[in-house]
């Protein structure tokens, strides 16, 4: 219980100091090139306290749960030897973690206003949340096959740079032939997918199953699922773009 509570405290203490790069640049430019007072300092302040008590107990939260739940289960699944199992896991999880993903919606949700804004479709509430969820659902089934892919990469000992130079080959040709209105919010899907919930349990898992694999090294063969799921959003998106 002491040792808990005392690492609760480093995590703290590594929160203050991790933040404090991004108060010392606010306060800078505040105070030193724009030369005005910080509006409503108290309400600012509370706030920072509540990111700094959150990004303590998500890190903490991260290193006694969602971390060795994935290792643990990428462990039984090896030990299983079903390589059908594995990869049904894995796009589950590639999935279900990302359309989860608060980012993911907020962008979605974005994305669907401003097309309907813009006469890219029915300026209705009905009509934005269908084209924001079919947006979620192209976005996390990418994911999903991109965690596939990965697995596959590490249980076959495929050189990463091969798959990720051709992955980007691919976003390349796709970009000349999408609609311009969906190549950024494609290049931005990238990004989102890859936030608080996806990234915890998807490296958890290629960490583990490198570890369990005999001839693997987790860290040329475990890391890199990210990189996948950062990538086919993009080929993805642009595809649902033209299709619509």
């Amino acid at each position: 219980m002491k040792q808990g509570r005392y690492k609760i405290i480093e995590l703290f203490i590594n929160s203050l100091r991790d933040l404090a790069p991004i108060v010392a640049v606010i306060a800078f430019f505040q105070f030193v090139v724009l030369r005005q007072p910080i509006p409503n300092v108290l309400n600012l302040l509370s706030g920072l306290l509540f990111v700094v008590i959150g990004l303590t107990l998500f890190v903490r939260g991260l290193e006694m749960s969602l971390f060795p739940l994935g290792e643990a289960m990428a462990y039984a699944f090896a030990r299983k030897g079903s390589l059908l199992w594995l990869l049904l896991f894995a796009f589950a999880l590639g999935f279900g973690t990302t359309i989860a993903e608060p980012a993911l919606i907020a962008v979605a949700d974005k994305a669907a206003e401003i097309a309907a804004q813009g006469g890219g479709l029915e300026n209705t509430s009905v009509a934005q949340h269908n084209y924001a969820i079919g947006l979620r659902i192209t976005v996390a089934l990418s994911v999903g096959f991109a965690i596939v892919i990965g697995v596959l990469r590490i249980l076959r000992g495929w050189p990463i740079q091969y798959v990720i130079i051709g992955g980007y080959i691919g976003v390349v040709i796709m970009t000349w032939f999408a609609p311009p209105d969906i190549i950024g919010i494609a290049y931005d899907s990238g990004g989102v997918t890859t936030s608080t919930i996806t990234v915890p349990l998807v490296t958890a898992l290629g960490v583990g199953l490198a570890s369990s694999i005999r001839g693997r090294n987790p860290m040329v063969d475990g890391f890199g699922l990210i990189a996948f799921a950062s990538l086919t959003p993009m080929i993805f998106v642009m595809a649902y773009g033209m299709l619509r």
